[in-house]
C-alpha cells in the first residue's frame, strides 16, 4: 500500500478577529472561553485541511494565558499540524493580539489540540502521513511524541489499580495540604 504524505504547511491556518465588547469578561478583558473557542476552530480547520476529513477535538494540552487581550485589539491565531498518528493529529496553535493604534503585538498563549479524523459514519479514519522538512518540524513532531509518552506513563502510574499512595506521602509535605485519610 502506498502511503500519501503532506507537509505541515498544507495544514496552516491563520484566523484574525477583532475583539468586541461582547467578547469581554467582567474585568473588561477578553474572556478566556471565547479565545478557547477560537483556538478550537483553528485546530479543527488545520486538522480538516490536512486530512480532508471532518475532525473532532479529543484533548487539549495545557493552555496558559500569558497576556490579557483588550477590547479593540486584533487577535490572530496561527495553527498547523505538528504530529500525525493513525487517526489523530496534534495541532499547534499560537495566539497573538495586536493593538491597532500602536501596532504592538503580544504573544497571548500557545497550546496543542489533539484532533481525530472521522469518516461520514463517525468512525475514526486513517490520516495522511506527515513530511518533516525543517528542524522546527522535527522538533515539533518529537515534542508531541514525548508528550504522548508522558501522558500514557502518567495515566498508568496514577490508575486506580497501580497507584500506591505511600509512595507520595513525603512529597506532599512540601505542599499546602493536610492528609486526614483513613488507611
Amino acid at each position: 500500500m502506498n502511503r500519501i504524505y503532506k507537509s505541515a504547511t498544507d495544514s496552516e491556518i491563520t484566523l484574525t478577529e477583532l475583539m468586541l465588547p461582547s467578547h469581554s469578561n467582567f474585568s473588561g478583558k477578553i474572556h478566556g472561553g471565547f479565545i478557547l473557542s477560537l483556538m478550537d476552530k483553528a485546530a479543527f480547520s488545520s486538522a480538516s485541511k490536512f486530512s480532508g476529513q471532518y475532525c473532532v477535538t479529543a484533548s487539549v494540552n495545557r493552555v496558559d494565558f500569558l497576556n490579557p487581550i483588550e477590547v479593540g485589539e486584533l487577535v490572530t491565531l496561527r495553527s498547523r499540524v505538528n504530529y500525525v498518528g493513525n487517526s489523530s493529529m496534534v495541532v499547534g496553535i499560537r495566539v497573538e493580539s495586536q493593538n491597532i493604534q500602536t501596532g504592538e503585538i503580544k504573544h497571548c498563549n500557545s497550546s496543542y489540540f489533539t484532533m481525530i479524523a472521522k469518516d461520514t459514519s463517525g468512525k475514526n479514519i486513517k490520516v495522511l502521513g506527515l513530511v518533516i522538512k525543517t528542524q522546527n518540524d522535527l522538533r515539533r513532531f518529537l515534542r508531541s511524541i514525548e508528550h504522548l509518552r508522558m501522558r500514557k506513563e502518567r495515566k498508568e502510574i496514577f490508575s486506580s489499580t497501580n497507584f500506591i499512595s505511600n509512595d507520595y506521602v513525603e512529597i506532599l509535605k512540601e505542599y499546602n495540604v493536610k492528609l486526614e485519610m483513613d488507611n
